[in-house]
């Protein structure tokens, strides 16, 4: 099938652009995956993104996500409710001090418990100290109800919307 699709790019130029919300539960926690775990992130990746049409790292080989995972630049946060993985935010540091939100969500059955906003505003606070001036991620219209008004809620700005057709499977995976 045929859709129209919006994608939204988002900025943080300044840390004091950022509104940070956490959540007061004491059973949620965010660890970074400090060893590369090609299974831990195709895990998170298919689980969280099954749903949005994640589908552009389905064939990678095992060797392919080490290579991807193994590189000093690129860090995995995991939120873990009561020990249970909840979602993720993987974060790029790229050329001219930027960090990129790369990929980030949370498995279905944690949506709407004020767990995105608690991720997403500790993965700001991580990508600030990984020496970013800028801090972007973007967003489509097949992502999550809350996504963009997630990232506006947490101070991004818009600064570039595009519309373009895509072919989409009838569902998503």
């Amino acid at each position: 099938m045929l859709v129209d699709l919006r994608t939204w790019y988002l900025e943080l130029l300044e840390p004091s652009q950022f509104r940070a919300a956490f959540s007061r539960n004491p059973n949620l926690t965010v660890v970074r995956a400090e060893i590369p775990c090609p299974e831990l992130n195709r895990f998170l990746y298919t689980s969280v993104g099954g749903d949005w049409y994640w589908i552009d790292r389905l064939s990678w080989s095992y060797e392919r996500w080490l290579k991807y995972l193994d590189r000093p630049e690129l860090q995995t946060w995991v939120a873990y409710l009561s020990g249970t993985p909840a979602g993720y935010v993987e974060l790029e540091a790229q050329s001219g001090n930027n960090v990129e939100i790369v990929y980030f969500g949370l498995l279905r059955q944690f949506i709407g418990q004020g767990i995105g906003k608690h991720l997403l505003s500790v993965g700001v606070q991580k990508a600030w100290a990984m020496e970013a001036q800028r801090v972007w991620v973007h967003t489509c219209s097949l992502d999550g109800d809350y996504a963009l008004a997630n990232y506006q809620a947490r101070g991004f700005q818009l600064y570039k919307e595009e519309i373009h057709q895509q072919e989409l499977l009838e569902k998503p995976i």
